[in-house]
């Protein structure tokens, strides 16, 4: 019994008890009493998980005949010894403050009363103080679904092989919110033990996790018939197996914080691409990976339904103006001329206007338009299994 599945159980019991988002930071052992008011949680050190779920809702209905609020502190004892405090609160900077205080004081929490009338100020902050998880985080779109999550109010880990870059932008973006809303964390999504590590620190770090965004991919353009094998694994060993892997652990985690919050959704949300829909020319590694994405996205989706883990993918058009096509190198503007994707085309500009006139609104898809869609895939509680295209109008239902 790991650290990071009990601070899931834990998170999970909490927003049970509230309805809403929580956050577990794991410390270590000894910081407090067990006298101090706090909930102790008696555990074995082979104790399944299933089994820990059942003790940690025993333990909690023992503590509160005592205080009956929400627990701030729990302490963790493994075969008697004690081995983790964890401190929780509604938010992240503050179960950092009871933690460096190390203030255990219960606090009150209600589950809010739910009717069926859909408020519009629920669609504004389908995210607040939730936990997010980006792959690919550092740059270009994933960089713009990071800002979009932390300005709407979640605590987003930024992961990325980039990890100067992720560093770099946490900063930025906790400058900019005031709060901790972003934090790096390095990963390389083709290897497991990697995709491991990262998900095991975001649960002792925060206590589980509410939206992982699968973003991180790659792309080599080239043909069938001279595209080396080695630069085909390279796209799919990132684009596809990486989505699996990364589903993996973060589906792991949901279903663990899933035993004691049986009625919370949570979401894995494949960043996907136009390319998943309608294949593409000269660049059959990249299609081919974003086609077996949709396939696995639609195979996880019915699955994990039965933990209440909606799994979609969102499918966006061409992003013209960030470095995937615009880098001056290494972009797709100068691949597909140098590769004669474009026929006729000339110019970089040439092979721009060749794309943009592809799509009835005639530009370019952009992150805020990518950003609107991840939103509603995670307020919409009654679709699983979609690939939701943001193309412009250059895929159209059948």
């Amino acid at each position: 019994m790991n650290s990071g599945n009990v601070a899931a159980l834990i998170r999970g019991l909490l927003i049970d008890i509230t309805g809403k988002p929580q956050f577990v930071i794991t410390g270590e052992a000894g910081t407090v009493s067990d006298s101090d008011g706090v909930m102790v949680l008696e555990l074995n050190h082979d104790e399944a998980v299933e089994s820990a779920a059942v003790k940690i809702r025993a333990a909690y209905e023992a503590w509160k005949k005592a205080a009956p609020h929400v627990p701030s502190c729990v302490v963790l004892k493994l075969d008697g010894k004690h081995a983790a405090t964890f401190w929780t609160d509604n938010d992240f900077d503050s179960a950092r403050k009871r933690l460096q205080e190390k203030n255990a004081s219960s606090r009150t929490g209600k589950k809010p009363v739910t009717n069926a009338k859909v408020k519009t100020e629920d669609r504004a902050s389908v995210v607040k103080n939730k936990i997010a998880l980006v792959t690919g985080g550092a740059q270009g779109i994933g960089e713009e679904i990071v800002r979009n999550l932390a300005a709407a109010g979640a605590l987003v880990f930024i992961a990325d092989m980039n990890m100067e870059g992720a560093i770099k932008l946490a900063e930025d973006i906790n400058t900019e919110e005031g709060r901790n809303a972003a934090i790096a964390l390095e990963v390389n999504v083709s290897r497991e033990d990697s995709v491991y590590e990262m998900i095991n620190s975001i649960a002792v770090t925060s206590g589980g996790l509410d939206l992982c965004v699968s973003n991180a991919g790659v792309l080599r353009a080239g043909s069938v018939l001279e595209q080396e094998l080695n630069d085909f694994k390279f796209v799919t060993d990132i684009n596809y197996t990486g989505f699996f892997v990364v589903s993996k652990y973060a589906g792991r985690l949901l279903k663990t914080q899933h035993l004691t919050a049986p009625t919370w959704k949570t979401d894995i949300v494949q960043i996907n691409s136009k390319s998943g829909l309608e294949g593409s020319n000269k660049n059959g590694a990249y299609a081919g990976g974003k086609f077996g994405g949709i396939g696995l996205v639609a195979s996880f989706a019915m699955e994990l339904v039965e933990y209440n883990i909606k799994v979609n993918a969102i499918c966006p058009g061409n992003f013209l103006d960030g470095p995937l096509w615009s880098h001056p190198e290494k972009g797709l503007f100068v691949q597909y001329l140098n590769t004669g994707k474009v026929p006729g085309a000339k110019t970089l500009a040439d092979v721009r206007a060749a794309y943009e006139a592809r799509v009835p609104m005639k530009r370019g898809c952009t992150g805020k338009d990518l950003v609107r869609a991840l939103f509603y895939t995670v307020e919409q509680e009654y679709e699983t299994g979609q690939a939701v295209p943001v193309t412009g109008g250059q895929i159209m239902l059948h």
